[in-house]
């Protein structure tokens, strides 16, 4: 706990969240409880086959508001509910959609982290006097003073590392954010719930993303789509082997991910797997497994946490998926704000529009978006 600090918890309404409201309320200090509204889980009910009522185990879910003023009344500190759903819509629903559109696959969490929850949450913060945030990710920080930079490193409990989505933090956020759960395991923190008398301490963590019901992203699109008064846009094409054979034609790139090998519309007497999706010319090209791996990436939009940029080769190990084992590869700069990675041995699926997160050993060097 800062000394003579007020802190602002980011409340999740899960065990992790709750559980660092409990600690830093047991540490004597002016701790205060935020939780942002991000979505309306009903808005889309009864289009496109989504449901009236939304499932359980939902993020962000008007249960797990509940949950939290539940746990910061057990705690006796304040709490608060910031509406973003305004924000949230305009910078993650939206490019969610526009990138799914036009053949990408994006990483929603990391743009919610990056735009929305550490951001709004630092701004409130101090608007109600709080001079830090805390939150219930997995992840460590610290201050090197020899570099001058805050550091972002992978926490103890590696089956929990939550780095990954969090590459996008800027020096200004990751000096005002604490991470109190970094040295300890998920079965630690259980056990603390317990100890505090928290209710939710055996609550199962949240498994779906907030606004997609069911992880069925076309019939989140269609239903969107159909709300906003738009269509689905034109992009139905051909359906080719990956020397070229014609195989079949497709309705719209917006359905396929490249390593999907269920839903492609073709039959074959082996299995088949996109390998690659043209957004220009709207050709989906596929292939055997063997064919998805790849030995090179580019990112852009980058964002570097213990360097300030990258000017020469460095060798790191990278992460292409949140359950990905990270790889070693040669990073280097590609002009124009990008950054090329060659890996010393082929990785399967490389996806653009999802994340490259770069590490050197338990550091996070930086990362960006895969194109």
């Amino acid at each position: 706990m800062i000394q003579n600090a007020t802190i602002a918890v980011a409340m999740s309404g899960g065990v992790d969240s709750s559980t660092v409201a409990a600690i830093l309320a047991e540490q004597g200090g002016s701790v205060v409880g935020l939780t942002l509204q991000l979505w309306d889980q009903t808005r889309l009910a009864g289009r496109h086959g989504i449901p009236d009522a939304p499932k359980a185990g939902r993020c962000c879910s008007l249960d797990d508001v509940y949950d939290a003023r539940r746990v910061a009344e057990h705690l006796g500190i304040p709490y608060y509910v910031v509406n973003q759903e305004d924000r949230f819509e305009r910078d993650v629903v939206r490019p969610f959609v526009s990138e799914y559109l036009a053949g990408r696959t994006p990483i929603p969490c990391s743009l919610c982290n990056n735009h929305i929850k550490f951001d709004q949450l630092l701004r409130t913060a101090r608007s109600i006097g709080a001079s830090h945030i805390a939150t219930g990710h997995y992840a460590l920080n610290e201050y090197d003073p020899v570099r001058g930079r805050w550091i972002l490193k992978r926490p103890a409990d590696r089956a929990k590392d939550q780095t990954y989505f969090l590459f996008g933090l800027t020096q200004e956020q990751l000096a005002h954010t604490l991470f109190p759960l970094g040295r300890l395991t998920k079965p630690e923190v259980r056990s603390l719930a317990r100890q505090h008398g928290l209710r939710l301490a055996e609550k199962p963590d949240s498994q779906e993303i907030c606004f997609i019901p069911g992880g069925d992203y076309k019939r989140f699109l269609a239903a969107y789509l159909d709300e906003q008064g738009e269509q689905f846009p034109e992009t139905a094409g051909e359906l080719v082997a990956s020397n070229g054979e014609l195989l079949g034609r497709h309705g719209g790139i917006f359905s396929f991910t490249v390593g999907q090998r269920k839903g492609l519309g073709v039959a074959s007497p082996s299995p088949l797997y996109v390998l690659n999706i043209d957004p220009v010319g709207h050709r989906v090209t596929v292939g055997a497994d063997a064919e998805l791996a790849t030995r090179t990436l580019r990112a852009r939009r980058l964002n570097w946490i213990s360097i300030p940029e990258l000017t020469t080769p460095m060798r790191v190990r990278v992460k292409i998926r949140h359950r990905h084992e990270p790889a070693w590869a040669t990073l280097e700069p590609a002009g124009n704000g990008e950054a090329a990675a060659t890996f010393d041995e082929p990785q399967r699926a490389v996806t653009p529009g999802q994340s490259a997160v770069f590490y050197d050993g338990d550091e996070v060097v930086g990362g960006g978006w895969i194109i």
